[in-house]
């Protein structure tokens, strides 16, 4: 079970809206959804959070490029909405790594055979021993533990020694420090 709450800091304080993300498909949207709740480009905190598995924030201030921390990187990459956040940038590869290299390999052909030889990667039961779907993010060349920036919500209240010792109800944990338990309570 997702929870996906917005948190926009006004003049008044902090204001919270639950969010919808069916129509989010990348950071890029997520980013749009953050600014539009924007009140005079102040601050706009995302939350996600994966019950008992992981939380994430995306902090946006105004028109500078999101900051991101994830609790738990290898668990949010098994998760449509965590593939969202681990941007290539991120997990520090090169932007479209992985594209280009699964172009290249179809141009060169990097079968393993030679041309007009016959391709050998179905065994005689018709498997293909060559099981790579790259449907999203390989769980296993994601790091586990927390990942981003870790000094997301020090000026805001919680130190980074904090936000790394978080786990279960975590949300509710950096709306109280942030002083926004009660409107984080009214959307959850």
């Amino acid at each position: 079970m997702y929870f996906a709450a917005l948190l926009a800091r006004t003049e008044d304080g902090w204001e919270a809206s639950d969010t919808e993300l069916d129509d989010v498909e990348t950071l890029s949207d997520l980013t749009d959804l953050a600014r539009e709740a924007s009140v005079d480009e102040d601050t706009v905190l995302v939350f996600i959070e994966q019950e008992d598995a992981w939380f994430g924030v995306i902090r946006v201030d105004g028109e500078e490029d999101p900051r991101i921390y994830v609790s738990d990187a290898s668990a949010a990459a098994r998760s449509s909405y965590g593939e969202i956040l681990l941007t290539d940038e991120l997990l520090g590869r090169e932007p479209g790594a992985e594209d280009s290299i699964a172009a290249l390999e179809e141009l060169v052909g990097l079968d393993g055979t030679e041309d007009d030889e016959p391709d050998q990667t179905t065994d005689n039961n018709d498997t293909d021993l060559d099981d790579n779907d790259d449907d999203g993010l390989d769980a296993d060349a994601v790091p586990a533990g927390p990942l981003g920036d870790t000094g997301i919500l020090s000026d805001l209240g919680l130190p980074e020694k904090e936000l790394l010792l978080l786990r279960t109800d975590a949300l509710a944990e950096i709306a109280d420090a942030l002083g926004a338990a009660e409107v984080l309570e009214t959307v959850r």
